[in-house]
């Protein structure tokens, strides 16, 4: 008999050998009381699906949708289901799941012909071409209609009604690459023939097959909170609130942001890139050298248009631009990007001074607090906002203004003499979480204001079914940083993150569609630049602590990637802010 400790009542009971995780949970589940229904667990710290068998003595913690991978589980489930429904109605259409959007998840679907030839990919997608190895596809031209996402809804809840069983299946990788080949899923193919893996798992929902790289919940009934509708020529997939999954999460409006997305998979499409089996199969015939400098080329085109524009901007006779503000979440490369923005903005003639928001904070004792009775630092009441306001009018005037000092150490605002004056030619920039918090300019008119949001938006994906979550691009490039300045362990960081999500979401991304112009900062080849910088860190996580399962999700994750070492990534990229070797001073 095993005994199993259940984490979540620190409750042990004796069960079987070979029992599966959602008959431990039915033991347990009048002691438990979750709100929310359970939809994975943790076993020993790693993340499981509940048909997975113990075998050894564990301790298990059972998740409902709330937690991260319980609700990656849950939206991973129901992208399956999508993808079956697409199948059952539209032999042959091919889904891609891109990227969140609007709090759900935007697919690009396409009813597609399909004419085999014996070599070559021909993928006719909004205008670009695409050129692959293997069969060719050539799609209709017809996008989604709201016919067809009625029949695909419809067709959904019938499976979810049906509570169709989603069956895992351990094999050798070349079995699996076998399987998929026969299926015509180049994706896959490539993404399982570069991993490196002995074996690789893939599901089967009925009769279609898919891969995922974790696990799923048991069964489609389980999805009982969804909906699917139809958004630019795609389709929206949403999902549970993360504080409450009995309700879908509220929709927000976010067309800058899908525009970003979208000219992200432009670049990604010309230069031959959907997926880390692209990516790598780029690294296997030499081409990371390549990619880097296309990438880099392209964010310093993208720099030196919004350097140009803040200048066209600036010499308008009416409201000229004075005020540069610029935002964006945890390690989206702020700070590099305000660097790179200020060299352009001087080669343009202008002169840029940075205007810090740290100085303006109010005396620690004044802080708001956390309902643990901590210290809330992301609050907006953090700043004085009225007295920093006050002071960029004045300095926009042309008045001389004594600024203030914050003391760190003792955790007060100090005045030592510093005045600042501004020129004729200069632009002021200020960068932080709340700089497009209309509260801290609202006296300033719009139109002396250019409005900045900044953040790794990842457009490559695992596979086409598989997409990278923003987060974990942005939460990888953090650890590195933190551990190499020496400022946390990658345990610690990991512990941190949830709070830095949640101050996101209440203080950055309600304002981002606000800016006058969006900049993604995230590399076509950044996870295999990241890999060689990130599985040390990783990898040092101990096991018996409650950051282990999101170290082990990350090191599996990011092994889907060939390393490329950073030698070809220059002094003056984004990249180097957070893997060190920036020719900036921080």
């Amino acid at each position: 008999m095993l005994q199993i400790r259940c984490k979540n009542n620190n409750i042990t009971k004796s069960f079987p050998e070979g029992i599966s995780l959602l008959d431990v949970y039915q033991e347990f589940a009048n002691d438990i009381k979750l709100p929310y229904p359970v939809v994975s667990a943790k076993v020993n710290n790693t993340s499981q699906g509940l048909k997975f068998r113990l075998f050894q003595n564990r301790d298990v913690e059972f998740l409902d949708a709330r937690e991260g991978s319980g609700h990656r589980v849950y939206v991973r489930s129901l992208s399956f289901v999508l993808y079956k429904a697409t199948q059952d109605l539209f032999p042959g259409s091919k889904l891609f799941i891109e990227h969140s959007l609007c709090r759900g998840y935007y697919c690009n679907f396409k009813k597609i012909g399909v004419r085999r030839q014996e070599t070559g990919v021909r993928r006719q997608e909004t205008g670009v071409r695409r050129q692959e190895t293997g069969v060719r596809r050539q799609e209709s031209g017809e996008n989604v209609t709201d016919e067809d996402v009625e029949r695909i809804r419809a067709r959904m809840q019938e499976i979810i009604d049906l509570d169709m069983p989603f069956r895992r299946t351990e094999a050798t990788t070349e079995e699996a690459i076998r399987v998929f080949t026969e299926r015509g899923f180049s994706d896959k193919v490539k993404l399982l023939e570069t991993s490196g893996q002995i074996y690789s798992d893939y599901y089967t929902l009925g009769d279609t097959v898919d891969y995922y790289y974790g696990p799923l919940v048991p069964s489609a009934g389980y999805l009982k909170v969804w909906g699917l509708e139809r958004y630019e020529d795609g389709l929206l997939l949403r999902v549970p609130d993360w504080n409450n999954p009995l309700k879908l999460a509220e929709k927000a409006a976010q067309p800058k942001t899908f525009e970003m997305f979208a000219e992200k998979t432009h670049w990604d499409i010309i230069m031959r890139l959907s997926n880390a089996g692209d990516v790598n199969k780029a690294i296997m015939r030499g081409h990371a050298s390549e990619l880097i400098q296309v990438s880099e080329a392209l964010q310093e085109k993208k720099i030196v248009q919004i350097a140009e524009e803040i200048d066209r901007r600036f010499h308008r006779e009416k409201d000229p631009v004075r005020l540069i503000l610029i935002t964006g979440p945890s390690s989206s490369g702020k700070t590099t990007f305000c660097k790179r923005l200020s060299v352009q903005l001087l080669a343009c003639g202008l002169r840029p001074v940075s205007f810090s928001t740290d100085d303006y904070f109010v005396n620690r004792v004044d802080t708001p607090k956390l309902p643990n009775g901590d210290y809330d630092f992301d609050n907006i009441e953090t700043v004085e906002y009225s007295l920093l306001e006050d002071h960029l009018i004045r300095l926009m005037q042309g008045e001389r203004v004594e600024v203030p000092e914050y003391n760190f150490v003792t955790g007060k605002r100090e005045y030592n003499g510093k005045k600042l004056k501004l020129a004729g030619d200069t632009v002021l920039i200020i960068e932080g979480i709340h700089a497009l918090n209309p509260l801290l300019t609202k006296k300033i008119p719009d139109a002396m204001k250019y409005k900045i949001y900044i953040s790794a938006l990842t457009s490559i994906s695992l596979d086409d079914h598989n997409w990278i979550p923003t987060r974990d691009n942005r939460l990888l490039r953090r650890i590195i940083r933190d551990y190499n300045k020496g400022a946390f362990t990658a345990q610690q960081t990991i512990a941190q993150w949830k709070n830095v999500l949640k101050a996101e979401d209440q203080w950055i991304f309600p304002y981002q569609e606000t800016a006058d112009v969006m900049f993604n900062s995230a590399l076509n080849i950044e996870f295999a630049v990241l890999r060689t910088h990130a599985e040390l860190i990783l990898s040092s996580v101990p096991k018996n602590c409650a950051e282990y399962a999101e170290a082990h999700r990350l090191l599996k994750f990011i092994h889907f990637f060939l390393p490329v070492s950073d030698k070809e990534i220059p002094p003056t990229s984004i990249m180097r802010e957070f893997v060190g070797g920036s020719s900036f001073k921080y």
